[in-house]
Order: C-alpha cells, then sequence, then structure tokens
C-alpha cells in the first residue's frame, strides 16, 4: 500500500507560488506598455516583430499546457511509453510547418489560417465553416480539458474547490490575455517555458533517483500491480502491458498500432501542427521566415523532452502506488481519484507530493499553473482572433452592410472568450465520464474524428493548384458528416473498463482502431475534394498567386492585395499632427481605458497601422539571409535523422 503523503504546503511552497504569479503579472504589464497593441495586427500578430527564442518557446508552452503533465504521465502509468510516439512525431510534424506550410502562409499575407482559405479559393463560406469547426475543436480538445486537468492536479495536491479553482486561474489568465493580445501570451509563454522545464526537470531527476533509475524502473514497473488483481487469480486487470517498453507496437493487437500511427494518427495531427490558428499563429508572429523556421527548430528539438520529463515519471508514481494509480476496480479506482473508469490521472500530481520536499512543491505547482495558463493564453487568443476576423467580421458585413472598427472587434474579441469558456465547464462533467482514465488519448480520439478533413483540405489548397472551391467545401462537409457519425457512436458506445463484463458495440466502433479511422477519414476528404475539383470550373489563376506553394515567390499583384503607398504614410502623419491636439481632449478615464485596452483610433494608431501594413510587404516577400538559410536547413535535417532514431530505438 502507498504511504499516506502529507497534502499541507509549507510558507515556502506559498513563497514560490507567489512569486510565480508577481513575475507573470509583470510580463503582462510590460505588454500593456507596447505601443501596437492598437491595431489588429498589433493584437493578434505581436505586430510580427517577434524572433526565434520567443516564437520557439511559445510553441512549446502552448502545446505544453496541464493536459500535458497529467495526460501523458497517466497514459505512462497505464499503458508504458507509447504514448510519447506523439510528441515525436510533433518534432518533424513542426518541420513540415516551418518549410512547407509557413511560407505560404506568410507570402499570402493572412492573419489566420481561415482567412488564407478564403484568399486561396475566394468566397466566404469555407473560412466561416472552418472558424466555426476550430471553435468546435477549441471546447472539446482544448478549453475544457485543460480546466479539468487543471482542476484535476489542484484537487489532488490541495483539496481546493474545483470550480472555485478554476475561476481564480481564469480571472489571472484573462488579464493577461484579453490586455496585451498575443504580444502578451508570446511573452508569458517565454517565461513559463523556463520554469516548465526547470521545474519538471527536477521531479525528472528526484523520482529516478527514488526509484533506482532506468533499469530499476523496467523491471519494477512491470511489478506494479495492485493488490486487488494479485490477490485475485480470477482477473487480469491492474497487469502491466508485456509491450509497455515498447513505442510502437503490433499492427492489429495493441494500443499503439505502428502502422495506425504513422498512417493515420500522422495526418490527423497536421491539423493541429500546421492547420490550426493557436499554433500557428506564433510563428506568424515571427518577424521573418527564417526567424519562424528557426522557432519550429527550436520547438522541435524541446519536444523530445516530454517523454523524460512526464512519461517516464508517469510511470515510476504506478511503481509508488500501485494501488491507487494502477486501480483495478470501481470501487477502488473510486476511491482513490473520485471515478469509476480509472486513476491513472493523478499519477503526476501524485509523484509531486510524494517525492518533493516542502518548497520544492510550490515550485511545481507553479509549474503546473504555468502550463495550465500558458495553453489557456494561447487558446484565448486564437479563439478570439478566429472569432472576430473570420466570423463575426463576416456576419457583420453581410446582414448590416456596414465594416466593423477596431474597437468592436476588440471588445467582440473579449465577449467570445468568456463565452467559450462557460460552455467548457459545463462539458468537463462529461469529459469525467469519456476520457476512462487516460485524459491524452481522450484528446487524441476526438481529434481523430475532427481534424484529419481539416488536414487533408489544408494539403490539397496547398500543394494542388488545380483544388476548387467546390472540392474544397464539400470534402469538408462530407468528412465533417462521417467523422462526426464516428464520435457521436464512440461517445454512445464506450469502451467497458477492464473489470466490466463485455457489451454489444457497433463493429465500426469495437474493430476499428480510431488511427485507422483516422487513415480512412483523411483519405476519403482527399478524394472527395479531388473528384469535386475534377468534375468544376477550375479556380481562377489569380486565387493561385501566393497561396500555393509552387507560387510563393510570385510577385504578381493580386486584386485583393493591400496597396500601402508613401503618400499614405505621409497623409497619415499630416492627420497625426492635425489631430493631435483634438486627441488630448478626451477625459482623463476615457484616456486610461482606451490605454488599458489598448485601442488607439487617434491618427497616430492609425500612422502605426500604415507602418505595420509596409512591414508586411516585406516579411511576405519571405527573403532570408543564405548563411542563415543553410543552418536551418542543415538542422532540419539533424532534427529528421534524430526523430527517426529514436523511433527506432524504442520501437524495436
Amino acid at each position: 500500500m502507498a504511504t499516506e503523503i502529507s497534502y499541507r504546503l509549507a510558507a515556502w511552497d506559498y513563497v514560490a507560488i507567489v512569486v510565480y504569479f508577481v513575475l507573470v503579472l509583470l510580463v503582462g504589464l510590460y505588454s500593456l506598455c507596447r505601443s501596437n497593441r492598437g491595431t489588429v495586427s498589433g493584437y493578434f500578430l505581436a505586430g510580427r516583430f517577434m524572433t526565434w527564442l520567443p516564437v520557439g518557446a511559445s510553441l512549446f508552452a502552448s502545446n505544453i499546457g496541464s493536459e500535458h503533465f497529467v495526460g501523458l504521465a497517466g497514459s505512462g502509468a497505464a499503458a508504458g511509453i507509447g504514448v510519447a510516439a506523439f510528441e515525436f512525431n510533433a518534432c518533424l510534424l513542426l518541420q513540415l510547418l516551418g518549410w512547407i506550410f509557413l511560407p505560404v502562409y506568410i507570402a499570402s499575407g493572412v492573419s489566420t489560417l481561415p482567412e488564407y482559405m478564403s484568399k486561396r479559393f475566394g468566397g466566404q463560406r469555407i473560412r466561416v465553416y472552418l472558424a466555426i469547426l476550430s471553435l468546435i475543436l477549441y471546447i472539446f480538445t482544448k478549453i475544457s480539458v485543460d480546466l479539468y486537468s487543471g482542476a484535476l492536479f489542484i484537487q489532488q495536491a490541495l483539496h481546493w474547490n474545483i470550480y472555485l479553482s478554476i475561476i481564480l486561474l481564469l480571472a489571472l489568465t484573462a488579464v493577461c490575455t484579453v490586455t496585451g493580445g498575443l504580444a502578451a501570451v508570446i511573452y508569458t509563454d517565454t517565461l513559463q517555458f523556463f520554469i516548465m522545464i526547470i521545474g519538471a526537470f527536477i521531479l525528472m531527476v528526484m523520482s529516478f533517483v527514488q526509484v533506482g533509475g532506468y533499469q530499476e524502473l523496467q523491471v519494477k514497473y512491470m511489478n506494479a500491480i495492485p493488490n486487488t488483481t494479485l490477490y485475485n487469480p480470477n482477473t487480469t486487470c491492474g497487469y502491466p502491458r508485456a509491450d509497455s517498453f515498447k513505442m510502437l507496437r503490433h499492427p492489429t493487437n495493441s494500443d499503439m498500432p505502428w502502422a495506425g500511427f504513422l498512417l493515420g494518427q500522422t495526418p490527423a495531427s497536421i491539423w493541429y501542427w500546421c492547420t490550426d490558428q493557436m499554433m500557428v499563429q506564433r510563428a506568424l508572429a515571427a518577424k521573418s521566415l527564417s526567424h519562424a523556421q528557426g522557432g519550429c527548430l527550436l520547438a522541435g528539438y524541446i519536444k523530445f523532452l516530454p517523454m523524460f520529463l512526464m512519461v517516464l515519471p508517469g510511470m515510476i508514481s504506478r511503481i509508488m502506488f500501485p494501488d491507487d494509480v494502477g486501480c483495478a476496480t470501481a470501487e477502488t479506482c473510486m476511491a482513490a481519484c473520485g471515478s469509476t473508469t480509472g486513476c491513472s490521472n493523478i499519477a503526476y500530481p501524485r509523484l509531486v507530493m510524494a517525492v518533493l520536499p516542502v518548497g520544492l512543491r510550490g515550485v511545481m505547482l507553479a509549474v503546473m499553473l504555468a502550463a495550465l495558463m500558458s495553453d489557456l493564453t494561447s487558446i484565448f487568443n486564437s479563439t478570439s482572433t478566429l472569432f472576430t476576423i473570420d466570423v463575426w467580421t463576416y456576419f457583420r458585413r453581410r446582414f448590416s452592410n456596414k465594416e466593423p472598427g477596431v474597437k468592436e472587434l476588440m471588445v467582440v474579441g473579449r465577449i467570445i472568450v468568456l463565452i467559450l469558456v462557460g460552455i467548457s465547464i459545463v462539458w468537463i462533467p462529461v469529459i469525467q465520464q469519456l476520457q476512462g482514465g487516460q485524459l491524452f488519448i481522450y484528446i487524441q480520439e476526438i481529434s481523430a474524428y475532427l481534424a484529419p478533413p481539416i488536414a487533408a483540405t489544408y494539403l490539397v489548397a496547398i500543394l494542388w493548384s488545380r483544388g476548387n472551391e467546390q472540392g474544397c467545401f464539400w470534402a469538408l462537409c462530407a468528412g465533417f458528416f462521417v467523422g462526426g457519425i464516428r464520435m457521436i457512436l464512440d461517445f454512445v458506445y464506450r469502451g467497458p473498463p477492464c473489470w466490466e463484463e463485455p457489451r454489444y458495440r457497433p463493429a465500426i466502433v469495437a474493430n476499428m482502431h480510431y488511427m485507422y479511422f483516422a487513415l480512412f477519414l483523411f483519405w476519403f476528404t482527399v478524394i472527395v475534394n479531388v473528384i469535386v475539383s475534377l468534375v468544376t470550373e477550375p479556380q481562377h489563376p489569380q486565387r493561385l498567386i501566393r497561396t500555393v506553394w509552387w507560387t510563393r515567390f510570385s510577385q504578381v499583384e493580386r486584386e485583393d492585395d493591400k496597396k500601402v503607398t508613401a503618400e499614405d504614410i505621409a497623409n497619415a502623419q499630416k492627420n497625426f499632427e492635425l489631430e493631435e491636439e483634438r486627441t488630448e481632449t478626451r477625459t482623463k478615464w476615457r484616456r486610461a481605458y482606451d490605454w488599458f485596452c489598448g485601442y488607439d483610433d487617434t491618427a497616430k494608431g492609425q500612422l502605426a497601422l500604415r507602418e505595420q501594413e509596409e512591414r508586411l510587404k516585406k516579411i511576405t516577400s519571405l527573403k532570408q539571409d543564405p548563411r542563415a538559410k543553410f543552418f536551418l536547413n542543415v538542422n532540419l535535417v539533424l532534427i529528421i535523422g534524430f526523430a527517426t532514431f529514436m523511433y527506432a530505438f524504442f520501437s524495436v
């Protein structure tokens, strides 16, 4: 039986937490003083001034939320190192983003990915459809999951009220996000990146000392069997998998089939890393293509760490708490974590409270808060960007025949975040029932049902010039319909825990692994896209200028290009001088409000907007220094080779 652990924090633990919050608030306040928050580009894309270090750190921190600490460690505790394959896969997909997708996104001069689809195909229905679908995915796989995993950690570590903790965390997160925009998100992500890595590294080292090293981990994990199984010869529930230390496993009789993962899960993951607004937005904030690619390389190298910082510590936690983390009956699981489906998700918080001494527990709680907040800040900024630019603007033009102003977009962007958070909180009880003790696998399943059509249509759009609007739209609809049916069936006919009797489940759910379904759904969407495109009219050549990979360097003018001339900037400067005196007539309260929200409709703000648009033209040229390009390409080869080696080493 596990040793009784004290959950009482000491004074130094609270000091560590307070210091963390002060640092985050200072970084958030620093972003308030940035001069480019008053424009859409400044708020949503940080003015495109970011270098490779904050871009790479933000890519990693935005991905590694509390659901990674809880989910990866939980899956490691339940099934071994197989889940780390997702992290190695991310190393490669980040480079796909940097070398295939980003050059097209940057060359097209877009702020959001649905905006790219609008430029590529014309019309608005694909743009609005993708934005709404992305918001749905954010609710199911991001916001609600982050809130649940963060609340789970706090519940295990401190026994605080879950929903009160959520409200307090949301309040601080909102202050950092809604005031500073993407600049605040990236700066706080960079700070939290270092906090996460240092804290997780300390816990990993102390955990390995506790268990006796990697060799002892391999032996002890295979013997981490709960007492309910040891003393009951009539059950096999609670035994570790025989292939626990193998990453890519048998293609038909395993939880991580190598064929399904490489051919099915990889296309599904393209959505997250290459076509998801939350992740791509960080790279679009880079000051040049070279800095964006450098950020992708940095994030790719760091993605090798989660296996050692999260998955293996989760396995150690099972060794230390076999009856709780590895519970094998509904009664023992309910007593251990309040769930009847499994308790592997408590592996990481239990390890923190068991291994770390006073003081360091507070540091690790700060690490978990950092992970939660970095993910939430990224999601909040991305959701506000998608809704305001792609959905609100469309309906505003359609039903009122008016162009929304900058102030209106800023206000709407903040309101939609509050609405989505409310919906996500309502969804949390559903997650508690559906995730079956492995939160990370729940995320991958939902993504496999909804993401492949998005990934397929973006790939066709970028790589195939013959693809047109009709093919893209109807392929998206068909893919969403098929994937939605499988998702609903999976919700209704969930697989029973090991200790329950088998129940009826349709063959498509019971016999078709979600990774193989992702493979089918991806190619089904591609085929529909190709067939519909070939039987309908080709896309107008204007739509192909700088929107496909083969024309990314084109200098031909598009009809929808923004044309900013030196005369425009001169006029803006002149207006600024004429209106400067009038601007100061605003009341002090009005000036304070505009400063806090980053709203600037003065001539000075308009001048900043013109200057940013001029800078955007230089960025979209994709010019790179030859030496920087050579260095980046060498590192691209190195990271691909190292990821391939890691796959082979842990799968043989």
